[in-house]
């Protein structure tokens, strides 16, 4: 009896510490500490059109990076002058005011940033929406010796509406990226939603050159309506070099004929598409390898990856990123068919019913698609980035962040940080300063109303 009731209570202290002992290796893989969070502007220009605010937009792609042991922002402040921001490691935010204003109440008009670094210099394309660029470069040197450099307007050129003289005609999306071979691209689209294209330009010698378009608006697509629709445009979730110089470009189309939709109130956009570049953007492939007929159009055989119809509520511009084996992973969501084949009000539906899914690139070329157990909650969007051990983490709406290990095929997807930001919504990150030193920052606009501005700020985050 002595010995029953001995080896009742051993297990039962052994019940007791089970909670106590070491995470697995997977479980313990993926975790996101807050470690500092900083005001940029107390007082930045807010105003909501599309769902979004101008300071805070997917499509930025850098409205903050970090570049030679500084770390870079952009923003409105409120009287609508772009200001532009750098700090070193562990050091003090120090501000620059540009001498060029918003020009009108859209989110389309964010600020984008790119360092080209042949040379130094920090360039930036701002407030565009179908219209030309406003441009300035700084001078050489700044972002590579940037100890060497006082941080004033005077390190920059005149705003401009060309890139030195190369004419880019009305565009939007300006988004920077640099090769292999460090010269910087610039990606925009020309035309409109609906009816566009994407383009490249390249800066390299000192001075830039268009490459060309690289997508076709053309071609017919016909919904399971039986609507028609002949002109269209690519959307980007991004474009990525990965390890080897592979460009990627994950993407959804959105349809110029709204008749194709079963009610006027959802989003036009359909199927999740992938190609790549091994030559820098001059010619694709799709995931098989195939060479693509450029420009990339609706028609272009195996170009999709995940199909899906018009609707559902997809949204546009989510997210990339590749992982250190040279593989793309792509963010989507939408609202799944167990809650509606027909999106009414993809604003509200998306709220409601919206979810977030997982797309994964096998070195074959096949893909998998996982759905995310965590809701989004909202109509913005999602960021997706790798930590050092290839683990990865989606930093969605209002700053909550969910991530999911390598080592379960990033299947076990939980939440490692519960925002308490107050963030508005759509959030932007530095991928760059994770790849180096293990730190996401997350640039976020405190939530507001009306006009009335409101703090941009900076967390910054321990990944793994």
């Amino acid at each position: 009896m002595a010995k029953r009731a001995l080896s009742r209570i051993l297990g039962v202290l052994a019940a007791a510490v089970i909670p106590l002992l070491p995470a697995t290796p997977a479980e313990a893989a993926v975790a996101a500490v807050k470690i500092g969070d900083t005001q940029l502007d107390p007082a930045a220009l807010y105003f909501v059109s599309y769902d979004g605010l101008v300071n805070n937009d997917s499509f930025q792609q850098s409205g903050i990076f970090s570049y030679a042991g500084y770390q870079y922002a952009a923003w409105y402040t409120a009287d609508r002058s772009a200001v532009l921001a750098r700090r070193p490691a562990a050091g003090a935010w120090q501000t620059l005011v540009l001498p060029h204003k918003l020009t009108v109440d859209d989110s389309h008009n964010v600020i984008s940033m790119g360092v080209s670094p042949e040379d130094g210099r920090l360039h930036v394309a701002m407030d565009t929406h179908g219209n030309q660029v406003y441009y300035t470069g700084s001078e050489a040197g700044l972002l590579s010796s940037p100890s060497s450099h006082a941080w004033t307007a005077s390190a920059f050129g005149p705003v401009q509406r060309t890139l030195d003289g190369v004419d880019l005609g009305a565009i939007t999306y300006p988004q920077f990226v640099v090769t292999p071979e460090r010269k910087l691209q610039l990606s925009y689209r020309t035309g409109g939603s609906g009816n566009g294209v994407n383009e490249l330009a390249e800066y390299s010698g000192g001075s830039w050159r268009k490459l060309g378009k690289w997508t076709s608006a053309t071609g017919s697509w016909t919904s399971g309506n039986g609507v028609t629709s002949t002109t269209r445009n690519m959307y980007l979730h991004g474009l990525t070099y990965g390890p080897g110089g592979r460009l990627h470009a994950a993407f959804t189309w959105r349809e110029g004929n709204t008749g194709v939709l079963c009610n006027a109130g959802g989003l036009a956009n359909h199927d999740t598409g992938y190609v790549y570049s091994d030559d820098r953007g001059r010619s694709w492939r799709t995931s098989s390898g195939a060479a693509v007929t450029t420009p990339v159009s609706v028609s272009t055989p195996g170009t999709v990856v995940d199909p899906l119809g018009v609707d559902h509520g997809l949204m546009n511009q989510e997210s990339q990123a590749v992982d250190s084996a040279g593989q793309p992973h792509v963010v989507i969501s939408y609202v799944p068919g167990r809650f509606t084949q027909c999106v009414t009000d993809y604003s509200a539906q998306r709220k409601q019913y919206g979810r977030t899914f997982f797309l994964s690139r096998a070195a074959g070329g096949t893909w998998t698609k996982r759905e995310v157990p965590v809701a989004p909650e909202s109509t913005q969007r999602t960021k997706l980035v790798f930590d050092r051990a290839d683990n990865a983490y989606l930093v969605m709406p209002y700053g909550r962040i969910v991530a999911a290990t390598k080592a379960s095929g990033w299947t076990d997807w939980k939440t490692v940080y519960t925002p308490d930001l107050r963030a508005f919504g759509e959030v932007d990150v530095d991928d760059s300063r994770l790849a180096t030193d293990g730190v996401l920052s997350v640039m976020y606009q405190q939530v507001s109303t009306g006009t009335t501005p409101s703090p941009i700020r900076v967390a910054d985050f321990r990944l793994g």
